[in-house]
């Protein structure tokens, strides 16, 4: 089983589970953690091959799936006991999420999708062909910086491509090879996204800098009804980092809207 790390709160019952992105770990969630312990059960999971789960994986798969990947998260939901959630997810985890949700909608109370990713502009899928192209020839964490200074290029950004690119050292080689051949695979999933309007309650948490997502998730919250759209000013793609006191104040507030859970 993967690895996690659970707050139990003395008087909810409400779950919020925590999603990071490729080559993070439940670390970046540090500015996170305190303002939820206090009004809810929280639960923080490393991904297969980051964090602390590196070290827990005893199957080694030569390739990723979404759902496989999907599928250890609700192990951990079985194995706690927890039949319903929220779910929190930064980057290429709100992708994890929605493929969840998809699957498993009972289990899912709400969905908070911050840095989403609905779709890769031409400089998104133009990284993923040279990333294919240079990943056994480069060391991973050379491709890594580069992809999160093309991400989060500012000034401003520089806390969150540190942060990543800290976690990110922790990976293996063929950790990295292996995630990155899950995310360049990613286009189908994503325009089965863009089709389906998400059945759970959804708030979108975008930087206003995020110019390689942002776009296409302003498209998809004018037509699903489920969906809304909160813009963070002088924001890149790392908002839980970035802007964290807005980011708190928002999704708690989405979550106080949608407690209770929904209908099986």
């Amino acid at each position: 089983m993967i690895h996690y790390t659970e707050f139990k709160h003395t008087t909810s019952n409400e779950w919020i589970t925590f999603i990071h992105g490729a080559g993070g770990s439940s670390a970046i969630w540090y500015k996170q953690l305190k303002a939820f312990k206090e009004e809810f059960n929280v639960l923080l999971i490393d991904l297969r091959g980051h964090g602390r789960s590196k070290e827990k994986m005893t199957e080694v798969l030569k390739r990723y799936t979404f759902d496989f990947i999907g599928n250890e998260v609700i192990e951990v939901l079985d194995h706690l006991k927890i039949k319903q959630s929220h779910f929190i997810g930064i980057s290429l985890g709100t992708v994890i999420i929605r493929e969840l949700s998809d699957r498993f909608p009972e289990r899912i109370s709400s969905q908070i999708m911050g840095g989403a990713i609905l779709q890769l502009n031409f400089r998104g899928q133009l990284l993923m062909r040279l990333g294919v192209l240079l990943k056994s020839v480069v060391p991973y964490i050379f491709l890594y910086k580069f992809f999160a200074w093309i991400i989060m290029p500012r000034p401003k950004h520089k806390e969150s491509r540190v942060l990543f690119v800290r976690e990110a050292k922790k990976l293996y080689q063929n950790e990295f090879k292996r995630w990155f051949t899950l995310a360049s695979e990613i286009n189908p999933l994503l325009k089965l996204f863009r089709t389906q309007a998400p059945s759970i309650p959804t708030l979108y948490i975008m930087g206003a800098e995020d110019y390689m997502f942002l776009p296409a998730v302003r498209k998809q919250c004018d037509m699903h009804d489920l969906s809304s759209l909160m813009v963070i000013p002088n924001c890149g793609h790392v908002v839980n980092v970035e802007q964290p006191l807005t980011f708190n104040i928002e999704a708690i507030s989405f979550i106080h809207r949608n407690l209770g859970g929904r209908a099986a």
